[in-house]
C-alpha cells in the first residue's frame, strides 16, 4: 500500500470520525435542551411576589388614569367641573338588597360643585363597596362611572384596589363563568404592559384572583335580556364577601333582569338621578363658558335662574338636556340667542331645536381619530348632511316595522328593499362569467350559454331565502358533529351512487370499461364522501347567532362572515379534488374547471345562514340610492362612537329615543308637505 493510498484512507476516516463526534455532541446538546425544557415545564410556576403585585397595581392605575383622562377631555366630563346631577337611593324596594347589609343610613350623593369627591367618599363608606347606577336614557350613568374611576384613582391609598372600567358586552359568561377569569383575560388583552417579564408571570391572573381590582362594568342594558340575567347570576355566584363592584344599567332593563333572576345584586347600593335645579344648571353652563362669553349668554343664564325661560329650565333639569345645550351651543361657540327665544316657548319646541343641531355639532366637534381607535371618536369622516340623511332612512324603516320599532339589525337591511332586482342582477353577472369561462376554455358557445343560464337560474331561485335569514356562527362540538355526520349518510350514499353513474357514463364511451369502472369508483367515492363531509361539516358548525352568543353587532357580522368562509372553503376543497380526478382521467379541462366551480357553488348554497352574503348584495343598491353608504357597518359603528346610537346585544338602537322620535316627526312632516295639493291660481 502506497503512502498516498494510506493518506487517502486515513483522511476519510478522520473526517467520518469528526463528523460522528460532532453529531454526538449536537445530539447531546439537543437532548440537554429538551431535558431542560421538560424540567422547566414540570417545575411549578413562580408565584408573583407582593412587591411585584404592588408594582403591577401602580402601573395599572397609571394606565387606566391615562386612558380615561383622555376620554374625559374629549367628552368634557369634568371641564371645568362635573355636571351637578344629584343622586339618591332608588325608591324601588324590589331592586335593592336588605338595607342593613348595604349601609347604615340613607345612600345619597348630593349634587354639589365638587360632588364627585363626596360620591367617592360615599362609595368608600359602603361596607361592601358595591354600587349600581341606574337611570333613564341620557341621565349620565356612564359619565358618572368614568368620573368615579378617575376620582378613586386620584385619591387611591396604598394597597387600595385599582378601578378598571370595562363594557358589559365584552363578558361572555359561558366562556368565563367567573368574573375573576374574565377580568384576567380583559387585563391581559387591554393592558399588555402587565405581561412584562420584569413583573413576573401570571400578573393579570393574580390581580383578578386576589381581589386587587374594582371592576366598573358599564352598559349592562346593552346586553339582551337573558344575557343580562345570566350576568347578574354570574356576578352573585363569583363574588365573595370582600369583592367590590360598580355597575351601570338603565332602570327598566335592570328591573326586568332582577325580576327574571328572582334576586338582586347582593349587598349593592342602588342609586338613581334626581332633577337638576335651575340655579345649578345655570351655574354649570356659566362655568363651561369662556371668561368673556357672547353678550347674549348673560340674558340666557339670568332667564334660566329667574324662571323667565321655563322651557329652558325644564329641558336642563335632566343631564341629557343640559348636555344638549352644551354640545350644540357651547362646544360649537354658536350664538345662544335661539335658546332665549325657544326657552320662553314650549319645552317640546326647544327640545326639537336642540335635536336639529345635535348631529352637526357632534360631527364638527368630534373629528375622526388619528391612529388607534378611540371609543368616543369616529374612525371615518362623514358630513352632517350624510349622517342626518342616513339616520333618517334607518328611522323610517324602523317606524315602518310592525314587530319592533327600536332594534336595528345589520341583517335587517336586506329586508328594507325588494330583493328580486339584486338576485336577478347577481344571477346574470355570475351566469355571464360562467358562460364566458366555459366558452374561452374550449367549450361551444351554445353549451356555454346554456350553462350560464342554468347558473343564473340556480342563483336566482336559491338566494330567495337569504334575505330573510338571521346570522349564524361557528360552533365546533365533536359529539354533535358525529351525530350530524350520521344523519347525512343516507343522502351521501345516494349522491355517491349518482356520482358513480356519471363517472361511468362519462369515461366508458371514450376510454373503455376498465377506465369507466375506475372513474365510477373514484367519482362515486368523491361525490358521496364530499357530500357527507361538506353537508355534515355545515350542519356541525353552523348555529344561529342567538342573543346569548351575540355580544355586539360587529361580532355577529364577523361570525356570519367566518361561517360563510368555512362553507365556501369546504365546498371549494371538494370541487378542487373533483377537478384533479377529472384531470387525471384526461377529461376535458373544462370539465375539471366545472368540477371546481360546482363545488364552490355547492358550498356557497349550503346552510341556512346567509345574512352576510345578503347584506353585501343589498348595501350597494342602498348606496346607489343614497339611503346608506357603501361602508354601512363602518357608519353604524361611527354613529355609535359619536353617541347617536347604542348597542344592545347584536342590535343598534338610537341612544336617545327623543332623537329617533324627532327624526320620525321630521320625516312625516316632509311627506305631508309633498302630499299637499298645489293651490290653483
Amino acid at each position: 500500500m502506497t503512502k498516498q493510498s494510506v493518506s487517502q484512507g486515513v483522511a476519510p476516516g478522520i473526517t467520518q470520525l469528526v463528523a460522528t463526534v460532532g453529531s454526538v455532541i449536537a445530539l447531546a446538546g439537543g437532548l440537554r435542551g429538551l431535558l431542560s425544557w421538560w424540567h422547566e415545564c414540570r417545575a411549578p410556576a413562580c408565584a408573583p411576589t407582593s412587591a411585584g403585585i404592588d408594582t403591577a397595581k401602580d402601573i395599572l392605575a397609571g394606565l387606566v388614569a391615562e386612558q380615561w383622562r383622555e376620554e374625559t377631555v374629549l367628552r368634557s366630563l369634568g371641564d371645568p367641573e362635573p355636571m351637578p346631577l344629584p343622586w339618591r337611593a332608588t325608591g324601588r324596594r324590589e331592586l335593592v338588597d336588605h338595607p342593613e347589609i348595604i349601609a347604615k343610613g340613607a345612600v345619597a350623593f348630593p349634587g354639589l360643585p365638587m360632588h364627585i369627591r363626596d360620591m367617592a367618599s360615599g362609595f368608600r363608606a359602603l361596607p361592601c363597596r358595591r354600587l349600581v347606577i341606574l337611570g333613564g336614557p341620557g341621565t349620565g350613568k356612564t359619565t358618572l362611572a368614568v368620573q368615579l374611576v378617575l376620582e378613586l384613582l386620584r385619591t387611591r391609598e396604598p394597597g387600595e384596589r385599582v378601578p378598571v372600567l370595562v363594557s358589559a358586552a365584552r363578558w361572555d359568561e359561558r366562556a368565563h363563568p367567573r368574573m375573576q377569569d374574565w377580568l384576567a383575560s380583559f387585563l391581559a388583552m387591554d393592558y399588555p404592559a402587565l405581561r412584562a417579564d420584569a413583573l413576573g408571570p401570571g400578573i393579570p391572573e393574580a390581580l383578578a384572583a386576589r381581589g386587587e381590582l374594582l371592576p366598573v362594568i358599564d352598559g349592562l342594558d346593552e346586553l339582551p335580556e337573558h344575557a343580562r340575567t345570566d350576568m347578574l347570576r354570574a356576578l352573585n355566584r363569583s363574588m365573595c364577601e370582600n369583592d367590590q363592584l360598580i355597575l351601570t344599567c338603565r332602570t327598566e332593563q335592570f328591573a326586568e333582569s332582577v325580576d327574571e333572576l328572582g334576586d338582586v345584586l347582593t349587598a349593592a347600593a342602588v342609586i338613581e338621578p334626581q332633577p337638576i335645579d335651575a340655579v345649578a344648571a345655570a351655574g354649570y353652563l356659566a362655568a363651561c363658558l369662556p371668561p368673556v362669553p357672547r353678550p347674549a349668554w348673560s340674558e340666557v343664564l339670568e332667564s334660566l335662574r329667574t324662571g323667565a325661560a321655563p322651557a329652558l329650565a325644564q329641558v336642563t333639569s335632566t343631564s341629557l338636556g343640559l348636555w344638549l345645550v352644551r354640545v350644540t351651543y357651547i362646544a360649537t361657540r354658536a350664538d345662544p340667542a335661539p335658546l332665549l327665544a325657544y326657552g320662553r316657548g314650549s319645552a317640546a319646541e326647544l327640545h326639537d331645536h336642540l335635536c336639529d343641531e345635535l348631529i352637526p355639532a357632534l360631527v364638527s366637534t368630534r373629528p375622526p381619530a388619528n391612529g388607534t381607535a378611540q371609543p368616543f371618536r369616529p374612525q371615518h369622516a362623514w358630513t352632517p348632511e350624510q349622517v342626518d340623511r342616513w339616520l333618517t332612512y334607518l328611522c323610517r324603516e324602523l317606524s315602518a316595522s310592525e314587530a319592533d320599532t327600536r332594534d336595528l339589525a345589520w341583517w335587517h337591511l336586506a329586508r328594507y328593499t325588494r330583493n328580486w332586482p339584486v338576485r336577478w342582477w347577481s344571477g346574470i353577472a355570475v351566469g355571464a362569467v360562467a358562460c364566458v369561462v366555459y366558452t374561452v376554455l374550449g367549450g361551444t358557445p351554445a353549451v356555454g350559454a346554456a350553462s350560464g343560464v342554468l347558473v343564473m337560474l340556480v342563483i336566482v331561485l336559491a338566494t330567495g331565502s337569504w334575505f330573510r335569514e338571521t346570522p349564524g356562527h361557528v360552533d365546533f362540538h365533536l359529539r354533535r358533529g358525529l351525530f350530524n355526520l350520521v344523519r347525512v349518510l343516507p343522502a351521501g350514499i345516494l349522491v355517491g351512487a349518482l356520482g358513480a353513474g356519471i363517472g361511468w357514463l362519462t369515461a366508458t364511451p371514450f376510454q373503455g370499461p376498465e377506465i369507466g369502472m375506475k372513474a365510477a369508483t373514484e367519482v362515486g367515492l368523491l361525490s358521496g364522501i364530499g357530500f357527507v363531509v361538506v353537508q355534515g361539516l355545515i350542519r356541525w358548525v353552523e348555529r344561529p347567532a342567538t342573543d346569548a352568543s351575540a355580544r355586539s353587532p360587529r361580532s355577529t357580522w364577523r361570525a356570519d362572515r367566518n361561517l360563510t368562509a368555512i362553507r365556501i372553503g369546504s365546498g371549494l376543497a371538494v370541487g378542487v379534488i373533483g377537478a384533479f380526478i377529472a384531470w387525471g382521467f384526461k377529461f376535458n379541462p373544462v370539465a375539471s374547471l366545472v368540477g371546481g366551480l360546482v363545488g364552490l357553488l355547492f358550498g356557497l348554497m349550503l346552510g341556512s345562514h346567509h345574512a352576510w352574503l345578503a347584506y353585501n348584495l343589498t348595501v350597494p343598491r342602498l348606496a346607489t340610492r343614497g339611503s346608506l353608504p357603501l361602508r354601512a357597518m363602518d357608519f353604524l359603528d361611527d354613529a355609535h362612537r359619536l353617541g347617536l346610537l347604542r348597542t344592545e346585544g347584536p342590535y343598534y338602537q338610537f341612544r336617545h329615543v327623543e332623537l329617533q322620535q324627532h327624526l320620525a316627526r321630521e320625516l312625516a312632516e316632509k311627506k305631508s308637505r309633498h302630499r299637499e295639493p298645489v293651490p290653483l291660481s
